[in-house]
């Protein structure tokens, strides 16, 4: 047996001893956007230390639970606070909650990130939809032996945004006027921000925006069949294009000024997914 597979399922099996939630739709909040779960519906909340050998986050603006109710009448579970490969995870472990997500149920996975934006027309605050990524940057989920039971050895990437829900999403911002940016979305390892020179690399590869999660979530939601949407939100301009310098306060600011608009383009997609 696949000793990854064997821990998704003992987690799957913690979870189901708390409860027999199934949900349509799972929703990552990047940094700064927990305050979203705010608005659903709750019927169950689960910490992850509750959660037999799941990871947890340690990172300010992640909380660390799983959230399970309604936006509308369309069962969601929500992620407040993901983990990341730069706090010491092994990838496998940081998909880990993708992939229990998936086995909860949850056929559609709504990404959504605190950004650095690299493309010279963004602004902070700005939303994007993220139209593709590019992955070279941090190590593939997917490396070591493959799980069969998820997916097949070499999985497509050509459309792993889908494009239905990126039409429903531009539909959304258009009829509550949010503006809304289109870009590409390179994952980093971080912990450090990038320097002003690997910011002009992006830009030349066609980045939009650059972060230190979502890419790794995509490429396993992807390869268990999950239908896959994304949202970043535009927290700072990257190294070398403002004056001030980087700091994780400023994500929490722009969180906070796009937070209406974020948390309106969130629900008002996920009614329009048809579900």
């Amino acid at each position: 047996m696949n000793s990854v597979y064997d821990k998704l399922q003992n987690c799957l099996h913690c979870v189901r001893k708390m409860t027999d939630f199934v949900p349509e739709v799972a929703i990552v909040l990047g940094s700064g956007l927990g305050d979203y779960a705010d608005t659903i519906d709750i019927k169950y909340e689960i910490d992850y230390s509750a959660i037999d050998g799941f990871p947890v986050s340690t990172v300010p603006g992640h909380a660390g639970k799983f959230i399970f109710g309604y936006i509308d009448n369309i069962p969601v579970v929500c992620m407040k606070g993901r983990v990341h490969y730069y706090e010491g995870y092994d990838v496998s472990e940081v998909v880990l909650p993708t992939r229990l997500m998936m086995l909860m149920g949850a056929k559609i996975l709504f990404l959504t990130n605190a950004a650095g934006g690299v493309n010279t027309s963004f602004h902070a605050g700005d939303l994007m939809l993220i139209k593709d990524h590019i992955s070279v940057f941090a190590p593939n989920p997917l490396i070591g032996p493959n799980i069969d039971e998820l997916g097949v050895r070499f999985p497509d990437m050509s459309s792993v945004y889908d494009r239905e829900l990126q039409a429903v999403i531009r539909r959304t911002a258009a009829e509550n006027n949010i503006f809304l940016q289109e870009g590409n979305y390179a994952q980093l390892t971080g912990p450090s921000f990038e320097s002003p020179a690997e910011i002009r690399l992006l830009r030349t590869l066609g980045c939009d925006a650059v972060g230190m999660s979502t890419v790794v979530e995509a490429i396993a939601a992807n390869h268990c069949g999950m239908r896959v949407c994304g949202i970043s939100c535009i927290s700072n301009l990257a190294a070398g294009m403002g004056e001030r310098p980087l700091c994780h306060e400023e994500v929490q600011e722009a969180a906070d000024m796009a937070a209406p608009r974020f948390k309106r383009l969130v629900t008002e997609s996920v009614k329009g997914f048809g579900l």
